[in-house]
């Protein structure tokens, strides 16, 4: 019973994109994350495609390799406003996504929308080393 309880917690749809985007930001395999994390790859495979239901160790293993904090995927409590957690050293895309979907305004499926445009946009225009230049 409790592993339930402590299941519905999880938002395992979200946990599985990170994982698949990680994994192709990385141009890594299932084989290659599943041996790092300790995980095999069936499970990690229907982690990353919605139909797995990781415990408890697997949440933490997968957790500790995106670098995320587990309460990223915490589904909401009753409240209509989701708490906005994260980490400075998070990626701004991350961070972007969390204020997103903390939003009040925003239904869960126009966050996702929006923070995958803003990731698609933050890639193409981002410049890595890029430092600001001022006119004088």
């Amino acid at each position: 019973m409790a592993y339930n309880k402590m299941e519905s917690l999880i938002n395992t749809a979200d946990l599985g994109k990170a994982i698949k985007r990680r994994r192709e930001e990385l141009k890594l395999s299932l084989r290659d994350v599943a041996d790092v994390i300790d995980v095999s790859a069936s499970t990690l495979s229907r982690i990353e495609n919605g139909t797995g239901r990781p415990d408890a160790d697997n949440i933490a293993r997968i957790t500790r390799w995106l670098d995320m904090p587990v309460d990223r995927l915490m589904k909401p409590a009753s409240s209509s406003v989701e708490p906005v957690i994260y980490y400075p050293h998070e990626p701004t895309t991350e961070i972007i996504e969390a204020h997103l979907r903390a939003d009040p305004n925003l239904t869960s499926e126009t966050a996702q929308a929006l923070s995958e445009l803003f990731r698609v946009a933050y890639k193409q225009f981002s410049k890595p080393g890029a430092t600001s230049k001022k006119k004088k």
